[in-house]
This record gives structure tokens, C-alpha cells and sequence, in this order.
């Protein structure tokens, strides 16, 4: 019922990630004017989706993690320990498992994330989804470029939409 958050942790640079997640305090570093709270603040009683968490460096696992065992973290710049408490989703298209076997994953906080794993098999494994995606993709990009008609796919296009591979998955399908 609370606030919900997403940062794409592929997306912002190693150096803007720990201030986004965890703000920070006036004078942090050059243009830190005034504190901020990070995303993490922000989520308290509600959500935040780390999405790409694989992307993380591993400075920043290592605070992810002492945050996740004691609710509490410490702005950039700062030294007071602030407590919040807030649902953390993570999200990656990397086997995690994997990356912690080469040591580009922390092995602790994968075991912290993964206490519900939901594993989505890509589209190409389940092509019966097409039929019921491409409707729905459709009625979304209508009303994107604001037009009430929504264009219809004949047998044969969902059968070709079906038989193709679909390597980049739904946004490919998208």
C-alpha cells in the first residue's frame, strides 16, 4: 500500500548509483548543495524494484547487503544511521548463480535476494503467450500515439509471430 520505486540499475552510472539509492548529505561532493534522500528512503512502508540489480558494483553489493541485513544505511556524506523499512524486488535477465560462480556477484546477497525467485522462461519457450500478448501490446501502443483503433492480427501473423525465435524476448516482440 505504500510508495513503489524502480531504478534500473544497468542505466545510471557506479558513480550515481549509492546517492540515488541511498541519498546523500550537503557537501558529499561537489554540487551536494543540500541532502537528498535516496530511492531506498523514499520506498519506506512501500516497494522498490532493482531492476538489472547484476549491474551493481561490488562496493555498492556490499552496502545493498548490510542494508538488507539491518534496515538501516548511512546517506553519502552522512553519519547518522537511518532505519527504513521497505519491500525489495530484484530483477536481472543474467543467471545470478552463474556470476557468483566468476566472483562478479556477491554469494551472501544472492542468498539474501533469492528467498522468492520468480523465473520467467523467455518467449521463444512459450509461444502460446503470443496470442495473448499481442492484443494487449496493441491496445497499449494505440493508445500511445492516441488513436482508438486498435489494428487486428490475422491467423497468419500470429502463426508467424509464433514460429519466429524472439531473441530479445517481449520488447522484441514490442
Amino acid at each position: 500500500h505504500g510508495p513503489f520505486f524502480s531504478i534500473n540499475c544497468a542505466a545510471i552510472s557506479p558513480e550515481l548509483a549509492e546517492s540515488e539509492l541511498f541519498g546523500y548529505e550537503s557537501g558529499a561532493f561537489t554540487g551536494a548543495r543540500g541532502s537528498k534522500k535516496g530511492l531506498l528512503e523514499l520506498a519506506e512502508g512501500g516497494s522498490i524494484l532493482l531492476n538489472e540489480i547484476g549491474e551493481l558494483s561490488p562496493a555498492l553489493q556490499s552496502k545493498l547487503l548490510t542494508f538488507l541485513d539491518t534496515r538501516q544505511f548511512t546517506r553519502v556524506g552522512g553519519v547518522k544511521m537511518r532505519s527504513v523499512n521497505a519491500r525489495l524486488i530484484a530483477a536481472t535477465n543474467q543467471n545470478l548463480e552463474q556470476e557468483v560462480k566468476l566472483s562478479r556477484f556477491r554469494k551472501d546477497l544472492f542468498y539474501r535476494l533469492a528467498v522468492v525467485s520468480i523465473e520467467v522462461p523467455p518467449l521463444r519457450e512459450r509461444t502460446e503467450d503470443i496470442a495473448l500478448l499481442v492484443p494487449q501490446l496493441l491496445r497499449s501502443l494505440a493508445q500511445q500515439i492516441g488513436t482508438d483503433r486498435v489494428p487486428a492480427v490475422s491467423p497468419d501473423a500470429l502463426k508467424a509471430l509464433e514460429s519466429y525465435r524472439w531473441p530479445g524476448n517481449v520488447r522484441e516482440l514490442r
